[in-house]
């Protein structure tokens, strides 16, 4: 074979690493593991752990039946033993929302919890497919060409939210025409939601189709404690993010330059931001839960960045990276205020600013429709993020606020206090509180260096990557517990995983506990709540006790590609080994690796 073919060869998914990793074995947890050695569905058990949600009662009017049933009670895997597996079943599956790293293989986990007496049913398109009754047939063969491989692209994914009556009823269409004995929902905190509420809906119908949710989203906002430390993607994303970082840490370095401000996914939770500072040790990392929690401003955000800036720079360090959440903007009071009251002003007022022939008539027109103080906040941001709060709204009419460039956003505001700290030089250094001590010679060098910044965004890299070993196991893991759920006939959970240092402890979470009743727009909804930072956390202390020492001199990490062999091809999120207080974060273990059959 020559050289062209052999290249030619390698199209369509057929990289030499791609061709590798669909041979690895994986680890699989010793409760889906036969007497004859072969991978196969668990059984489960009630424990006495229970999940209950703020206003639980609330909530169990809401889901009445789900809630008789399961009673927020979590269950556990145990091996099947010797009773038959049910034969017959009929299960679909779809993915919703984002893509995440590792979907392939929760298919492959289904498919071999269900083996060759029940069928595997794909539901393209996501929720909106569920709602189109487009499904297909899943054979095992047909996953050999896509475990361990990323992307959704096997099935496809979007993010219709199931509400009207007539969607519910379109979803009882298709369950009953294709005679479904389950449906499996792998998704984020708004999936596993709409989850509930079909479990939910199908049960008051007298319809008998269990309804399981898989929890994904790289964003890391979908976890419940010990229960469920994470949620699958975020492991390969966050090493993917760390690698670039790292890389730019190093240019900085090298060019002796730059500052890099990186923007990471993350609209509502900093848990990307959290885990890439530990690995990577930038000069700064914003988390937008301490700025909530200490009540921050944009100016002292500013003020704090720019102090390190100054402060590294009468060290002779002239270059570094700085982290920002994506959702930065939602958690600083006076933005978080201004985006409200320009909300509510673009509703009420829609067709007459569109009406208005330019972004200035428009901004003349909201000003005074504004508080004082938002007026003022908006008239101090440049010209494009004004346009952006004004013009770039979603379905909803709302700010597009995760499409806001932060990044660009602080570079603007700073370069203009260190402006104003080169002219006023006696204002900002001395003795004095608030004042950075400098000699002369260190305030004239500050004074002749130049701020050269550079913006970058990481987010969509991070989604469809291969998963990293943790993430391909994790999600097979996720496969063979919902299979398990439905053939066990459960209905209204979330499959999970913990215990990842420990062999991996196989778990079943009710959904109705994981739910609460918020206020929205003075409207009462029911989601997921999301899991933030904890300020209380070990890896948010780990983080507060090091990162003066970062910015005060160069101590980055240079973390590197994913591995699938070798040194770090074990290795799990930092801050999940911090919070669930493992030993080490360098060697996860959910059980003996199995050869994954998929003839």
């Amino acid at each position: 074979m020559d050289l062209l073919t052999k290249f030619s060869e390698t199209a369509g998914k057929h990289s030499p690493l791609e061709e590798e990793i669909r041979k690895l074995p994986l680890p699989v947890s010793s409760v889906f593991v036969g007497k004859d050695g072969k991978v196969r569905p668990a059984a489960f058990r009630e424990t006495d752990m229970k999940l209950v949600c703020k206003g639980h009662e609330r909530i169990a009017e809401v889901f009445p039946r789900t809630v008789e049933k399961c009673r927020n009670i979590v269950l556990e895997a145990v091996p099947f033993g010797d009773t038959p597996v049910p034969e017959g079943k009929r299960v679909a599956v779809l993915f919703s929302g984002g893509p995440a790293a590792g979907g392939h293989n929760v298919l492959a986990g289904l498919a071999i919890a269900l083996g060759e007496k029940n069928t595997l049913y794909g539901i393209r398109r996501g929720p909106k497919g569920l709602i189109n009754g487009d499904l297909f047939e899943i054979r095992k063969e047909n996953i050999r060409s896509i475990i361990n491989i990323g992307g959704f692209d096997y099935l496809g994914t979007d993010r219709t939210k199931i509400k009207t009556d007539r969607q519910f009823a379109q979803v009882k269409e298709t369950v009953v025409e294709n005679k479904l004995d389950g449906l499996v929902i792998v998704g984020g905190d708004d999936s596993n939601t709409n989850a509930a509420f079909i479990g939910e809906y199908l049960q008051a119908e007298g319809i008998g189709c269990s309804v399981i949710g898989i929890p994904k989203t790289i964003d890391g906002d979908m976890a419940a404690g010990k229960f469920l430390p994470i949620s699958f993607g975020f492991d390969t994303a966050t090493k993917i993010f760390s690698e670039l970082v790292g890389n730019l840490n190093q240019d900085a370095a090298s060019a002796v330059k730059y500052y890099h401000f990186v923007k990471l996914m993350g609209r509502t939770a900093s848990k990307i931001t959290l885990e890439v500072a530990l690995q990577t040790k930038p000069a700064i990392a914003l988390i937008s839960e301490e700025i909530a929690e200490k009540n921050m401003s944009l100016e002292q955000i500013v003020d704090y960045i720019v102090k390190i800036i100054a402060r590294r720079r009468i060290r002779g360090i002239n270059h570094g990276v700085i982290l920002v959440p994506e959702g930065l903007v939602e958690f600083i009071p006076e933005m978080r205020r201004l985006i409200s009251e320009l909300n509510a002003c673009l509703a009420e007022y829609e067709r007459d600013i569109h009406d208005l022939p330019t972004l200035e008539n428009k901004r003349e027109f909201l000003y005074p429709l504004l508080s004082p103080q938002s007026a003022q906040l908006m008239a101090s941001l440049p010209p494009d993020i004004q346009e952006m709060l004004i013009l770039d709204r979603d379905d909803h009419g709302n700010v597009k606020v995760s499409q806001i460039e932060t990044e660009k956003l602080l570079i603007d505001k700073i370069r203009f206090r260190m402006s104003e700290m080169k002219r006023h030089a006696d204002r900002f250094f001395g003795e004095g509180e608030g004042k950075i001590a400098a000699t002369p010679e260190q305030i004239d060098g500050f004074q002749k260096a130049t701020l050269s910044t550079q913006s970058h965004f990481l987010g969509y890299e991070g989604r469809s990557s291969k998963p990293t070993k943790f993430d391909a196991a994790f999600t097979f893991l996720l496969g063979l517990t919902a299979g398990s759920l439905v053939l066990a006939g459960k209905t209204g959970y979330m499959a999970a995983v913990t215990d990842f240092d420990r062999g991996g402890r196989i778990l079943a979470l009710p959904l109705v506990g994981l739910i609460t009743a918020e206020m929205r727009k003075g409207k009462e909804e029911f989601v997921i709540e999301k899991s933030l930072v904890s300020l209380e956390s070990a890896s948010f202390k780990a983080f507060s006790l090091n990162r003066d020492q970062w910015s005060e001199q160069d101590l980055f990490s240079s973390p590197g590609a994913i591995q699938y062999w070798g040194p770090t091809s074990r290795q799990i999120p930092v801050t999940v080994a911090l919070d669930q207080g493992y030993p080490d974060f360098r060697d996860f273990n959910l059980g003996p690796e199995k050869a994954i059959e998929l003839e």
